[in-house]
């Protein structure tokens, strides 16, 4: 099964348990139980760094608290969470996506524990696991997006440290001299986690703050998909596919693009991949509303079904200290999601500067329920664009989200 079915399964197994009356708020009168508790605990590894980092952790809480902790890295987290929140028995602890947020918070699988903690963490990633005014989860780190410069092809072209761009005209008039060099000057994803950085640059974006309404079609998003468009067409910028590359981060890293706009785990798989390459990092061109960049984070989710909320909490505080965030950053390469962890974070990794700047204004995925044929059907669009038209786009969405969010 693809990724894409198995999204829409679990989403089917959620709205399908709502539907029936015996929906996730049902068992908000579930029996609490009080002393040492068996917490489990469900994550979306991204490898064994981050399990092991996890699991010692959570070793760690156990034996100072008195509880167990059992940690389970998941095959397939979508597919497994959501057959396990629509059964009786969830884990009382999960990652949750914030690209997924809502679609579990919408139908009461959600615990709304964090209320009371949110000014711990960046304001810019509480927005990612809000619903109906409450804050539900923590974020548990974040990654941003920014653009990494590779400096031998920056030098080729006669440019200088004074000409890294900070404006989309800037933007531009590096990439026409880039192209001089023999290497396309721009590498882009072609999906809206991408693209979509220029909407927030713009100052649109794809649907309302609440999640509530499609805003697709207005001036802002069609100035800024003209304006990728105008990258595109004139050969400033290129898919990865037309560079015969799986993802962006690798054409930069075999020199077929000069620059790329990438999160900071380009880091470690340039250093893996392609250690030769010199580059820098800077944010991400301004455009005409300002700066803008997107956020990926996932929080510590507590089933609304937990018959441990207390101790899942006590576990979620514990894994969300400055200190513990600071162990998992060493552990794993994420950035911290706690306001006074970054700090430290930028201290011990100064060539991240641009990626901790961007988490203070990133803004997060689209953060409403049933949306993923829309989105689907959306990066279908974006990735042609070079000879699409912008505003067809854009009303086609919101056509479609329209329809998906009951408007």
């Amino acid at each position: 099964m693809t990724r894409r079915l198995l999204a829409a399964v679990a989403g089917g197994l959620l709205l399908a348990t709502s539907a029936c009356g015996s929906g996730f708020d049902d068992d908000t009168k579930t029996q609490q139980s009080s002393g040492p508790a068996s917490i489990q605990i469900m994550i979306a590894s991204s490898g064994d760094a981050e399990t092991k980092a996890v699991q010692d952790a959570a070793a760690a809480w156990a034996k100072s608290s008195g509880n167990t902790a059992t940690v389970t890295p998941a095959q397939d987290i979508v597919q497994q969470l959501g057959q396990a929140l629509a059964g009786s028995t969830p884990p009382d602890v999960f990652y949750v996506d914030a690209a997924r947020f809502a679609d579990y918070a919408s139908v009461g699988a959600l615990e709304p524990y964090a209320q009371d903690m949110g000014g711990d963490f960046l304001p810019a990633l509480n927005q990612s696991f809000t619903w109906d005014g409450k804050l539900y989860c923590v974020p548990k780190d974040v990654s941003t997006l920014a653009l990494a410069i590779n400096t031998d092809l920056w030098s080729k072209a006669g440019l200088t440290d004074a000409d890294y761009p900070t404006t989309w005209d800037q933007l531009t008039a590096v990439a026409q001299k880039l192209k001089g060099t023999g290497a396309t000057p721009l590498a882009i994803g072609d999906t809206r986690d991408r693209i979509g950085a220029f909407l927030v640059q713009a100052g649109g974006w794809w649907v309302s703050k609440d999640g509530k309404q499609p805003t697709a079609d207005t001036p802002q998003n069609e100035q800024a998909l003209t304006y990728v468009q105008s990258l595109l067409k004139n050969g400033l910028a290129k898919y990865p596919k037309a560079l015969d590359a799986g993802w962006a981060g690798e054409a930069f890293g075999k020199g077929k693009a000069a620059m790329t706009i990438e999160g900071n785990w380009i880091r470690g798989a340039l250093k893996t991949d392609f250690p030769n390459v010199k580059y820098t990092v800077k944010e991400l061109p301004a455009g005409p509303a300002g700066k803008g960049t997107l956020s990926f984070t996932q929080c510590w989710g507590i089933a609304a079904k937990s018959t441990h909320k207390q101790q899942a909490m006590d576990f979620v505080k514990a894994m969300t200290t400055a200190d513990q965030q600071n162990a998992f950053t060493k552990a794993f390469g994420v950035m911290p999601s706690r306001q006074d962890a970054q700090a430290n974070y930028q201290q011990q990794n100064p060539d991240d500067a641009p990626f901790v700047a961007g988490s203070q204004y990133a803004q997060g995925p689209v953060n409403a329920p049933k949306m993923d044929s829309v989105l689907a059907d959306l990066d279908s669009q974006l990735q042609g664009l070079q000879n699409g038209n912008p505003k067809a786009i854009l009303q086609r969405f919101d056509k479609n989200a329209k329809t998906a969010l009951g408007g």
